[in-house]
């Protein structure tokens, strides 16, 4: 089984990336969060923490593998104790997961059934069994740092050669780089939702914004070049 993946990121679509390692490029899912953090990466070297599922018809007569990743072995754990939430399977715990693990966490721990239910496909009864089934278990996760999506120390992965090199001072920098944008982003995402938003239309409007290429340095002036540009 795989468990991590290193490659280039090439592209950012919906529900999912797509990373060349080599001569090959590979699917993996992701939730909604984690896109939202990676789609400005592009062309450049990324690591998913990853599992993987087998998707099966109704029928039950094909299977399709499918993998998923995360930016940290945090986000992973946490989906996999999602999932053992009682109907609750891969394909709905990636879907419900477009908020980071720390906001979904603390709601769990605080017993927030209102704001659970805002998640993507999930109603007040399902929320209220996430909350009955993993309450007494997400108080690691509620007490992650805000850079829990990018906390880990880099690595440089020779990918020619197969090994790895001791972080440098310039990668150091640039993870710290991607950790500040990534945290961005997210607050972003968040201004717009506090605007009265709803998710499809944050997205929508953050997806315009770095598909754009524009540059922002806060979120003053990323709401300034969404608006100018709806205008």
């Amino acid at each position: 089984m795989i468990t991590k993946m290193t490659g280039l990121l090439v592209r950012v679509l919906d529900d999912e990336v797509r990373l060349a390692i080599g001569a090959f490029e590979y699917q993996l899912l992701v939730p909604e969060a984690v896109r939202r953090v990676v789609q400005s990466r592009v062309g450049q070297e990324v690591t998913f923490h990853v599992t993987e599922y087998f998707e099966g018809n109704s029928s039950g007569n094909r299977f399709i593998p499918r993998r998923i990743g995360f930016q940290t072995e945090a986000e992973l754990d946490f989906f996999d104790l999602f999932c053992t939430v009682e109907k609750i399977g891969a394909k709905k715990a990636l879907k419900a997961m477009a908020r980071p693990v720390r906001d979904i966490a603390d709601a769990i721990h605080r017993q927030d059934n209102r704001w659970l239910s805002t998640l993507p496909g999930i109603g007040p009864t399902t929320a209220e069994q996430i909350v009955t089934s993993l309450k007494r278990k997400v108080a690691t996760f509620a007490a992650l740092p805000t850079t829990d999506a990018n906390s880990e120390e880099p690595t440089v992965v020779d990918v020619k050669g197969g090994g790895k090199k001791k972080p440098t001072a310039t990668a150091t920098a640039e993870q710290a780089a991607h950790e500040t944008r990534g945290r961005l982003i997210e607050d972003v995402y968040e201004a717009l939702m506090g605007l009265g938003h709803t998710p499809v239309e944050a997205r929508g409007l953050l997806d315009g914004l770095v598909g754009a290429g524009k540059s922002f340095t806060s979120i003053d002036e990323a709401l300034k070049l969404i608006y100018s540009h709806r205008g």
